[in-house]
């Protein structure tokens, strides 16, 4: 990287893939993120931290692949991060060997609660680690991130020391986390003024800022951050993260796009500059949030700024007559700007395979061959329930196909009876992973419970339901219908989703996709991250422990 690094525009720093992951019920398997990473790459973000390769065998070989096949040239930077040990280190260069620009992305904690009761060490020997680590780090690759943990809970002297020495052995790009969500804008900007002010060689490094949502700021301090000297911005799609999860790509971006003219001055441009401040295409926004959504299985409320079902939606009165008028009086933005488009009639039953394919290239998907025949096949059958078949439902087929959900157990057959006099009862016949197919059936008190019943009277794995939720995916009587679940095991969740315009289908189907991905975990014996604080090798336990 260079020695001065540019100013002038904001890096996007996606961390869906490794702090998003961290979300309860959202692990994602291997394909699964080699997906999301090819739509960031899409999206335009500039670096991907695509996950922490020393966490588990997992975690190394999604880094692994994502550098392989997403990481090239002319695509994002892929990172993987790595507590400041050198087994983490080490692991981290390795699963990056084939990006075209890896980056190692090393943290320690340096806030005196942390170091006092966590790390149990001094203010010399941290001091210490983060020279030594980041200095081993560099002996793998050129582009290396530092973080001092809790940064803005650190004593501000001691953080200025360490990030100087950090940035002395080689780090090229500064990170402060706001790990606790604890700071306001006013502090988080002052804490970035801080450090530009008194940090003798920050100019040979980008600053970047790292911050959870737990009392709604994060996006809001980000912001502030620019204001001061921030360079780059770490944030997740739909905002997923540990507890209230981070700062949400798509309304850090849209802010800067929107209020571009605001933030030109902070960049050192001309107020009026129309260049873009970031170099994500917009366009993908919606589209990079429902596959990260489905993916997941953690919904987006209605009311979520910028991606929410409700975000250019107005039933007021003075509202609808003020955007019929002219649509700048209640709207900011175009929601075509985002990727939402108003062409809601594309294809009907006697529409071709190439049709098919072309339409789906136009709204961002451009799926293997295989893919596209199980797509193509779910495409017809819809038609033949449905008349007009919109974007959206076209959607929610290839979402719904391309999730790599491993097939252990497969749905051959669902039937329910149900009524105001009746007690709901299911049918299930599924196939093993040996290929018998065994059938069961069950009382539940409604169908769904019915069917939920008897299919582990077949799978025999003990589970507990702890979310069920229904979506329309569009209006209407004969819409798609995607549910989206999650099951709980020993402490762990796992999360299933599917669509399909028959609910009970559909609800089927993603207790099946949760429960495949619960049976695959217990026969690979899958280890939780370090940061959930077990599968650790360490012999540290308290920076075993850290995250950021």
């Amino acid at each position: 990287m260079s020695t001065n690094p540019p100013q002038d525009r904001i890096i996007i720093f996606d961390t869906t893939l490794r702090d998003g992951e961290q979300s309860p019920g959202a692990t994602l398997n291997v394909d699964e993120k080699l997906t999301i990473a090819r739509q960031l790459a899409r999206l335009g973000v500039d670096v991907i931290e695509a996950g922490f390769p020393f966490a588990s065998p997992g975690d190394f070989e999604a880094v692994q692949k994502i550098a392989a096949q997403v990481g090239s040239p002319d695509g994002p930077s892929i990172c993987g991060l790595a507590r400041a040990t050198q087994q983490d280190i080490k692991a981290a260069a390795e699963a990056l060997k084939p990006a075209a620009k890896p980056r190692i992305h090393t943290f320690i904690a340096t806030s005196d609660i942390h170091l006092q009761y966590k790390l149990k060490k001094t203010r010399p020997e941290v001091l210490a680690i983060a020279e030594e680590m980041v200095a081993y780090a560099k002996s793998f690759v050129d582009d290396i991130e530092f973080s001092p943990e809790d940064a803005g809970r650190s004593e501000p002297e001691f953080l200025y020391q360490v990030l100087e020495r950090a940035i002395a052995a080689g780090a090229t790009t500064i990170n402060i986390p706001d790990t606790v969500g604890y700071t306001t804008p006013a502090e988080f900007g002052a804490l970035i003024r801080g450090i530009k002010e008194n940090v003798p060689n920050i100019d040979k490094a980008i600053i970047s800022v790292h911050g959870h949502n737990d009392l709604g700021l994060a996006v809001a301090n980000f912001l502030e951050a620019v204001k001061n000297g921030a360079r780059q911005l770490e944030c997740t799609i739909n905002g997923i993260g540990e507890r209230a999860g981070n700062a949400a790509l798509e309304e850090l971006v849209m802010g800067l796009h929107v209020r571009r003219r605001y933030f030109n001055p902070f960049l050192g441009r001309p107020q009026d500059s129309e260049a873009p401040l970031t170099n994500i295409d917009t366009r993908q926004i919606y589209k990079t949030s429902r596959l990260v959504s489905n993916l997941t299985g953690m919904l987006v409320q209605p009311n979520k700024a910028i991606v929410g079902a409700n975000a250019f939606a107005h039933e007021s009165g003075i509202h609808q007559d003020g955007v019929l008028k002219n649509k700048l009086t209640y709207e900011i933005m175009d929601a075509q700007s985002i990727g939402l488009t108003d062409n809601q009639i594309v294809l009907g039953k006697h529409s071709g395979r190439n049709a098919f394919r072309t339409r789906l290239r136009e709204l961002g998907f451009d799926l293997a061959d295989q893919d596209l025949n199980r797509a193509f096949v779910r495409f017809k059958e819809l038609a033949d329930k449905k008349k007009d078949i919109s974007d959206r439902d076209l959607e929610a087929i290839v979402n719904d196909e391309i999730q790599q959900a491993p097939e252990l157990f497969r749905l051959e057959l669902v039937q329910v009876s149900c009524g105001s006099n009746a007690r709901p009862t299911a049918t299930v016949t599924l196939r093993t992973p040996d290929g018998e197919e065994l059938t069961d059936a069950a009382i539940g008190t409604g169908p769904v419970d019915a069917v939920y019943k008897a299919i582990n009277r077949v799978v025999e794995v003990p589970n507990q339901l702890v979310e069920f939720s229904v979506q329309s995916v569009t209006a209407g009587i004969d819409a798609i219908g995607e549910v989206t679940i999650r099951l709980k095991h020993e402490d762990r969740l796992f999360s299933g989703h599917a669509a399909n315009t028959d609910i009970i289908v559909a609800s089927a189907q993603a207790y099946l996709n949760a429960l495949n991905r619960l049976c695959a975990a217990l026969q690979q014996g899958a280890s939780l991250h370090p940061q959930r604080g077990a599968g650790l090798t360490s012999t540290d336990p308290a920076i075993a422990q850290s995250r950021i």
